[in-house]
C-alpha cells in the first residue's frame, strides 16, 4: 500500500505562516483576534476577488429577492465569517473543554444524544459548512458526548496533523473518510456520535441529487446508508454564531418514514437533511460557505434555469 509523501518546502512555508499568524492572534483577546482575521479575510473578496463571482452568483441564485447590493453585502460578510472561523480554529490550541463551552450560548438538543447513549447506542449526525462546524464538534465532546468526526485528508500534511492533534486534544476522534464504513459500526455500538459534513460531494462518491434552494445538489449517500443498515437514528446539527460572538448549537432528529426500500429511504433522509441545512442558511446566509460551488455537479437533464449559476 502506498504511503503519503512527506511535506514539501511549500507545505512547510504555509504551515510556518499559519503558526505565526496563530501566535499573533494569541496575543489578542478572542473577539479582537477574530475581528482582525475577519477584516483580513474580506480582502480576498475585494480587492483580491478570489472566488468572488462564484459566491455572488450562488447567493443571487439562492436568494433571487435580494438586490445586487444586498448580494454583495452577504458575499462580503461570508468572507468575514470564514476568516473569523479560521481564527477560532487556530485559537483552539489554547483552549480546553471549559474554554470551548465558554463560547456557547446554548446547546439545544444535546439530550437527544444523551438519550441514545442511555439506550446503549450511538447516533449519526449530519451537518454542513454553515456557522462553525469545528466548534460544534468540540462543544459536543466537551459536554461529555463521545464524538467521532469523519474528515478528508488535507492537502498540506502539516496542517492536517496540526488540526488532527487539536481535535483529539479537545476530545474528538478523527476518522478518515476512507475508514468511515469500517469504523462506524463499532463506534455506534460504543455509544459514540458519528459526525459527517455532507454538503460537498466529489466525482467518485456515491451520491443522490437533492433539492437545495430549489436546485439539484449532489449529496453523499454513505451516512444515510449506514444509518439504515445499522438501525440508528439520524440527526442534524449546526452551530450558528450569535451577535455577541457566542454560538448556539441546534440538534434535531431527522425523522422520515422507513419503508424498507433502501433507495427511497436514503433519499428521504438526504432530502430532510438538505431542508434543515437550507433553513439555517436562510437564517444566517452570511455564515454559509458560498465560495464552494454547491451545484457544480448535477443530473444531465437539469433544466437550464436550475443549473449551476457559477
Amino acid at each position: 500500500m502506498s504511503t503519503r509523501r512527506g511535506p514539501t518546502v511549500a507545505h512547510r512555508a504555509q504551515y510556518a505562516l499559519l503558526r505565526g499568524f496563530a501566535w499573533l492572534l494569541g496575543l489578542l483577546g478572542w473577539r479582537a483576534a477574530t475581528n482582525l482575521a475577519g477584516s483580513i479575510a474580506t480582502l480576498f473578496y475585494s480587492p483580491l476577488g478570489i472566488r468572488r463571482r462564484v459566491a455572488e452568483k450562488q447567493i443571487a441564485a439562492a436568494f433571487p429577492e435580494l438586490s445586487s447590493r444586498e448580494v454583495r453585502r452577504v458575499a462580503r460578510e461570508s468572507y468575514r465569517h470564514l476568516g473569523r472561523v479560521a481564527a477560532e480554529v487556530a485559537l483552539f490550541s489554547r483552549l480546553d473543554g471549559a474554554g470551548i463551552l465558554s463560547h456557547m450560548a446554548a446547546i439545544a438538543g444535546l439530550e437527544l444524544f444523551e438519550s441514545q447513549r442511555a439506550e446503549g447506542r450511538g447516533a449519526i449526525v449530519l451537518t454542513g459548512h454553515v456557522g462553525n462546524w469545528e466548534i460544534g464538534g468540540a462543544a459536543t465532546a466537551a459536554s461529555g458526548i463521545p464524538i467521532d468526526v469523519v474528515v478528508r485528508l488535507m492537502g498540506n500534511p502539516m496542517f492536517d496533523e496540526y488540526l488532527t492533534q487539536t481535535r483529539a486534544r479537545l476530545g474528538m476522534t478523527v476518522v478518515r473518510d476512507r475508514d468511515a464504513v469500517r469504523h462506524t459500526a463499532r463506534a455506534l455500538r460504543d455509544g459514540h456520535v458519528m459526525a459527517f459534513l455532507i454538503d460537498q460531494s466529489g466525482l467518485h462518491i456515491a451520491s443522490s441529487f437533492v433539492s437545495f434552494f430549489g436546485r439539484p445538489a449532489k449529496t453523499p449517500r454513505g451516512p444515510a446508508v449506514l444509518a439504515l443498515r445499522l438501525g440508528v437514528p439520524v440527526f442534524f446539527g449546526v452551530s450558528i454564531r450569535l451577535p455577541d460572538d457566542r454560538y448556539h448549537i441546534h440538534i434535531r432528529e431527522i425523522v422520515t418514514e422507513r419503508t424498507g426500500n433502501t433507495e427511497t429511504d436514503v433519499d428521504a433522509i438526504l432530502n430532510e437533511y438538505s431542508r434543515a441545512l437550507e433553513h439555517f442558511v436562510r437564517e444566517a446566509p452570511e455564515q454559509y460557505f458560498w465560495q464552494h460551488r454547491r451545484w457544480k455537479r448535477q443530473p444531465a437533464d437539469t433544466p437550464p434555469e436550475l443549473r449551476d449559476p457559477a
